[in-house]
């Protein structure tokens, strides 16, 4: 079975959670959300799912259990049992993002969500950007206003559990594995090229060492169809 681009960023999605173990994964949006569902199907079966709310709850919706905000702010977040995946306005190479307004912050030209947990999140535990559509415009040399903390603020703030893991785009996916923690490129997705990506990013993203993005074994695929069986995800990321 062929996948389309957008299954193959909700296995990419998917992939980020690999090796976590049983930590809450709060996937924002829908593809991330199919990629967390996907995961716990198959390699990460320990996966703690939350509703964004107070419930655990199973790939179907089904309670599995409670966890209050005021549990999640004591026992989980402070000490990097958790793994988000937040959207990005805006971010830059070393993984700076803003959610929060375009423009001067005094006077912006446009208000977006405001910071929201952006801060605490990447203070606290591991963090993983989803990015529809990769843009000169999402990613730019500095971002407005800094929401979730880059590698190099918190390298000045001296923060304990930081972790910025990925960036997964309708192109490829990123790290900061490099020895400025500057972006990098994992892997690109099939059909994608470095000179596709360059051309899409506001600043230079190492590519030297990309390799091609894995698509989804026929079993996730029937997976992902079923999770999803009105196909949202060709919407969200068209082939």
């Amino acid at each position: 079975m062929s996948a389309t681009r957008a299954e193959i960023a909700v296995v990419a999605v998917a992939e980020l959670f690999r090796g976590d173990g049983e930590i809450v994964a709060s996937p924002m949006g829908y593809i991330p959300s199919l990629g967390a569902k996907l995961a716990r199907l198959t390699f990460e079966p320990d996966l703690l799912l939350s509703d964004g709310e107070a419930y655990l709850i199973d790939v179907e919706g089904t309670v599995e259990g409670w966890q209050p905000f005021r549990k999640m702010l004591d026992t989980i977040v402070p000490h990097g049992r958790r793994h988000v995946v937040m959207g990005a306005n805006q971010i830059d190479k070393f993984g700076n993002q803003n959610i929060s307004a375009i423009g001067d912050h005094a006077r912006p030209a446009k208000q977006l969500l405001g910071v929201r947990g952006a801060p605490g999140n990447t203070a606290n535990h591991r963090t993983s950007y989803w990015v529809p559509r990769h843009s000169p415009r999402v990613f730019v040399e500095s971002v407005d206003i800094v929401s979730g903390v880059g590698y190099d603020n918190a390298a000045k703030a001296g923060l304990k559990y930081h972790d910025v893991h990925r960036v997964v785009t309708n192109l490829g996916v990123f790290d900061f594995a490099t020895p400025d923690h500057s972006m990098r490129a994992v892997s690109l997705h099939p059909g994608v090229t470095p000179e596709e990506v360059a051309a899409a990013s506001g600043f230079d993203i190492d590519l030297s060492s990309a390799g091609v993005s894995r698509e989804p074994t026929d079993e996730e695929l029937r997976l992902i169809r079923d999770l999803d069986p009105k196909g949202l995800r060709d919407k969200e990321v068209p082939s």
